[in-house]
């Protein structure tokens, strides 16, 4: 792809974030997003066939994003395992306070395509959690190898949790709380 091409696939799938994120991928239409990015619907669909393409490329556009978030607030946080989980939630729920924080759009995306398992974009959002999963046991085993893996997708469960609650209530004290979990769970494993 020309450089300008590739230039413009990303601007699209930037504004597609934003728009997709801020409102839900079912309220944009593809109208608004040609919009808003300033092209034609044609050149829109020279490099989206269709929303549903366009969507999951905007979850695989946060999938490594997003994991290098998790791992830079694991690797800034001082003390042991338990202590360095618990702030990715603490960090979470500051995040969480600021009023454009809609929750994981990994999440938001499957929940709006709940009717439509094999989507791709409902499998790029399961990928994405398996590789968030695979990292926290990458992390765990460092102090737990044998456990790593089911630690693991307890942990997720209660990151996934908190941040399904969150969007109920908007109250970070439900992110504070997994996190403190979590940090208990890491101290005495299973």
């Amino acid at each position: 792809m020309p450089r300008d091409a590739t230039a413009t696939r990303n601007r699209i799938v930037k504004t597609a974030s934003r728009l997709f994120y801020g409102k839900g991928i079912r309220a944009v239409s593809m109208d608004a997003v040609a919009e808003r990015t300033g092209v034609t619907k044609k050149t829109l669909y020279y490099h989206f066939r269709s929303k549903d393409d366009l969507v999951t490329a905007y979850l695989a556009s946060r999938d490594q994003p997003n994991i290098d978030l998790f791992a830079k607030w694991y690797a800034q946080a001082e003390g042991p395992l338990p202590e360095r989980i618990r702030a990715i939630f603490e960090n979470i729920a500051a995040g969480a306070a600021n009023r454009r924080w809609k929750g994981c759009g990994f999440l938001r995306t499957a929940a709006e395509l709940v009717e439509t398992p094999g989507h791709p974009a409902v499998r790029q959002a399961s990928l994405h959690k398996k590789r968030l999963e695979a990292w926290l046991a990458e992390v765990i085993a460092v102090e737990h190898p044998d456990q790593a893996r089911q630690l693991a997708r307890h942990v997720l469960l209660l990151l996934d949790g908190a941040f399904s609650t969150m969007l109920v209530h908007h109250d970070t004290a439900y992110v504070l709380s997994a996190g403190d979990a979590a940090a208990a769970l890491l101290r005495q494993p299973l």
